[in-house]
């Protein structure tokens, strides 16, 4: 089960909704050994694409370096669809390389309200998990 709080969600949905029509993409840090998100890292869609994301490989070497030195680890890996349910796509899964990891999808398809679904990816196995949203921790 993932547990976050809703101003990391509204982040998510805001980066998700300001880069519309293409994916966005980012991450939800936190401490290492801990299941708790808690610092909020937009990232760049290196693809600027409404059907794909890849991080920037140079951004990520430098987030990645920092979440170390800080004894932090990508708690939530997010990305958004812009024109399907927010469920992983093949590549989305073959891609999936963290397996602590809460993979969460924001699906912008509907310009009014958003659908937010959190899965555990691990060796190709998707799993959806329940999302619960709490004002603090």
């Amino acid at each position: 089960m993932l547990t976050i709080r809703a101003d990391l969600v509204e982040a998510m949905v805001s980066h998700a909704r300001a880069d519309h029509p293409d994916e966005a993409c980012g991450i939800i840090a936190g401490p290492e050994g801990s299941d708790r998100p808690e610092r909020f890292i937009a990232m760049v869609n290196a693809e600027r694409s409404p059907t794909f994301y890849r991080f920037d490989s140079g951004e990520q070497l430098k987030v990645w370096r920092a979440l170390d030195a800080a004894d932090e680890a990508p708690i939530v890996i997010y990305h958004s669809h812009t024109a399907t349910e927010a469920y992983p796509s093949r590549t989305d899964i073959s891609y999936a390389s963290e397996p602590d990891a809460h993979y969460v999808l924001v699906s912008t398809r509907d310009p009014e309200t958003h659908e937010l679904r959190s899965y555990r990816i691990v060796d190709g196995v998707v799993t959806e998990e329940p999302v619960t949203v709490v004002d603090q921790y």
